[in-house]
């Protein structure tokens, strides 16, 4: 039986899409190894979000051609996307597989078993309007199951590169998603989290062109919100979840600030199995360089939307990320994001100095010096520490429930860790429970500085 191992770089769409050509291989008869081990084929899922990532993705190439040079070596993804005119180039790889051609990855490696000569598989991504359909039947993680509902991105931020290396937006169509859903809860999964390259965009493609332009233009007005929120398919697919038997839990990954409005938060708030923590990409909290960076949005918009979330639920969790260092941030300008930051008190706070990414407008633009960097991530990494024991401390003496994922022996005692809804780590002396089971107690106290014990 011919041997498969498989490594991913990147992101949880990332992960999900290794996944689905990891059962496709299975379903022809590979057998799948772990990466370190000598395999006959190496896929590699790469990531090109930074010139980091890029220098990652080549080393795992590298390191898979001298673990057997008799092996075939497949780089597909993102970094195939960003370096596709210089790739040929690299002797380590054996077969380049774009974004949109993974599906097909069996008979890709089949072909070029058969014949060596055709091994590039890249198309257009930029014109790419269909979405590539995957699908899973089990998850390597048994008790949180990521779902890919949309890929592409339109927004075009000046430091990004990845509409260039995943298209436009491309959705999934909701029976789809929902017909995979039901598969996986019957198979046990009780939490679903729903992800995509952006996913506040889930569905924009299925409307008139008219619809999404006025959309893009809208103020926090009661006619605006209702219409949005009428129409919105992403909030239409959870809501659909949520029907579904078995599923205890709906999470969602990373979403634009944009799309948080007054009755999409309401009728979100009164979904139970929704989990109230909100991933919200703030990347700055000045305004000068939220412009810079085309983020379409402004400091006091993004409070805004925090507010309405805390409006309607009682102590959500709230998350972001930072950049910090962005081209042109002036000492004033990190300051004035400082204070906004700690404004707001997120729950978490995923801190990014400037990576530069050749192929951007932002790599073009005046640079930070390294040091800055660090210190101004050093400064806000002060604040991301208060604010998680502040919110952790909020959690003490509240009922709460978690989802049972692995076991923890501190002292000599055997306790279940896992999650409660807003993604707060907990604790809970085993009693005999499974993974995968649900548990409702009372938060204590601490187990250790970032895990709650429940009782």
């Amino acid at each position: 039986m011919k041997t498969v191992a498989f490594h991913t770089l990147g992101c949880k769409v990332n992960t999900y899409e290794t996944e689905a050509m990891q059962q496709l291989m299975e379903a022809a008869g590979y057998s799948c190894v772990e990466f370190g081990e000598r395999a006959d084929v190496y896929i590699i899922n790469t990531c090109s979000v930074t010139n980091i990532a890029d220098r990652k993705s080549r080393q795992m190439l590298h390191r898979a051609r001298k673990m057997n040079e008799d092996a075939i070596v497949v780089a597909a993804g993102c970094y195939v996307e960003s370096a596709k005119d210089k790739i040929d180039e690299d002797l380590s790889i054996d077969i380049i597989v774009g974004n949109n051609n993974k599906n097909d990855i069996v008979n890709i490696i089949n072909e070029y078993l058969q014949n060596k000569k055709e091994n590039k598989f890249i198309i257009d991504i930029n014109k790419e309007i269909e979405y590539e359909e995957f699908s899973i039947s089990k998850i390597n993680d048994h008790t949180r199951a990521f779902i890919k509902v949309q890929d592409g991105c339109n927004q075009f931020c000046s430091y990004c590169i990845i509409p260039f290396t995943r298209g436009r937006v491309r959705s999934r169509k909701m029976e789809n998603i929902l017909d995979e859903v039901k598969n996986l809860a019957s198979y046990g999964y009780k939490e679903i989290v729903l992800t995509g390259i952006h996913l506040s965009s889930y569905g924009v493609d299925f409307l008139d062109e008219s619809y999404n332009k006025r959309m893009e233009k809208l103020t926090q007005t009661e006619e605006s919100d209702e219409e949005f929120v009428n129409k919105n398919e992403l909030l239409c697919l959870i809501e659909n979840i949520a029907d579904i038997a078995g599923i205890e839990r709906i999470r969602i990954g990373s979403l634009e600030p944009r799309i948080i409005k007054e009755n999409f938060i309401k009728r979100l708030s009164v979904i139970d199995k929704f989990c109230p923590h909100f991933h919200l990409s703030l990347q700055s909290g000045c305004d000068k360089t939220l412009k810079n960076m085309n983020r379409k949005y402004t400091a006091y918009e993004f409070y805004e939307g925090v507010e309405l979330i805390r409006k309607y639920f009682n102590s959500p969790a709230i998350t972001t990320d930072i950049i910090v260092g962005f081209p042109g941030e002036s000492e004033s300008d990190f300051e004035e994001s400082r204070k906004f930051i700690e404004k707001v008190k997120f729950y978490e706070t995923h801190i990014f100095p400037y990576s530069i990414r050749e192929g951007t407008k932002a790599a073009k633009m005046s640079q930070i010096d390294g040091n800055e960097k660090v210190k101004r991530a050093n400064i806000l990494n002060e604040i991301n520490i208060n604010n998680q024991k502040e919110f952790r401390d909020l959690r003490l003496g509240k009922e709460d429930e978690m989802l049972c994922e692995e076991l923890l022996i501190k002292d000599g005692i055997e306790y279940f860790t896992g999650y409660t809804k807003e993604y707060v780590k907990v604790a809970f002396l085993n009693r005999g429970f499974k993974t995968n089971d649900i548990i409702k107690g009372k938060i204590v106290d601490f187990l250790t500085d970032d895990i709650l014990l429940m009782k």
